[in-house]
């Protein structure tokens, strides 16, 4: 059973409510929450508020983003993490997300990985204090300093556990990462979204390029989709759109609808 979310990056101008209320019209599980969008995080409405919403809606807050860059330790990221997993805690949500630096430093061998495990070990008893999970996100682009998933669950496996720390596979950045081995058992969340300009080569494609998968979708949404599913993975399946062009939508949610029911179809195909 594909179990569908809506991250509130594919239809930013939609308030916290109409989010919950789009996602429930949808028959999603649930919505992920962004702290990193023009307007303040639940339009500075306490999180509890939020969580009383979104029970009553019978929709689940399957994560909350984000902290960025968390593999770049310091007071002032280990404070972002606290804050982070307070307001997960107090809205409800499942899981926090942690994002790595993107910006083409500390990338070098050893570097990374030292970072990248300092982050963890710091990470790990805040989340056992909070009972909360975190999802780490590798990031496909070349100038990102964590790009594999492999070297992600190696140092997680090294620090900690999956009660601690599970896995984003984004299908946008597992594609730009040339693809290679997917991990079903330690995905926690599927992140979707499609590119459909042929001009683009893969290391040409940014954020921007990202809308609501259809049927010109290059980066192979579905067949990802399916071979986790027959993995074992039965989470939440989240579209996570970045383009302007879906942003400006009139009516994101028929156009939400229309892509789910898409990718929906096509994996009854896949898996019949």
């Amino acid at each position: 059973m594909l179990l569908t979310a809506i991250n509130h990056m594919s239809a930013p101008n939609l308030a916290w409510r109409d989010l919950l209320n789009a996602a429930a019209q949808l028959g999603c599980a649930g919505v992920e929450f962004r702290n990193d969008l023009a307007t303040p995080l639940f339009s500075g409405e306490a999180p509890e508020v939020v969580a009383d919403a979104a029970r009553e809606k019978g929709v689940r807050i399957v994560g909350l983003s984000q902290v960025y860059p968390f593999n770049s330790w310091s007071d002032a990221i280990a404070a972002e993490v606290q804050t982070l997993i307070a307001t997960a805690r107090a809205c409800g949500a499942e899981t926090i997300s942690l994002i790595p630096r993107n910006d083409g430093t500390q990338q070098g061998n050893g570097e990374r990985q030292a970072n990248l495990r300092l982050a963890l070990r710091e990470i790990r008893p805040m989340l056992i204090e909070a009972g909360m999970t975190a999802l780490v996100e590798p990031l496909g682009f070349v100038r990102s300093s964590l790009r594999s998933k492999a070297e992600t669950i190696e140092a997680i496996e090294a620090v900690a556990s999956r009660d601690q720390f599970m896995i984003v596979h984004d299908t946008f950045h597992h594609f730009l990462a040339g693809g290679g081995e997917i991990f079903p058992d330690w995905t926690g969340i599927i992140h979707v979204s499609g590119v459909v300009d042929q001009s683009l080569k893969p290391d040409e494609m940014e954020d921007e390029h990202r809308i609501l998968v259809d049927e010109h979708d290059r980066l192979g949404n579905v067949d990802q989709i399916a071979a986790l599913m027959a993995g074992g993975f039965a989470g939440p399946v989240s579209m996570e759109a970045f383009s302007p062009e879906v942003h400006a939508l009139a009516d994101p949610v028929s156009a939400l609808r229309a892509s789910f029911e898409f990718i929906r179809n096509e994996i009854a195909v896949e898996t019949a």
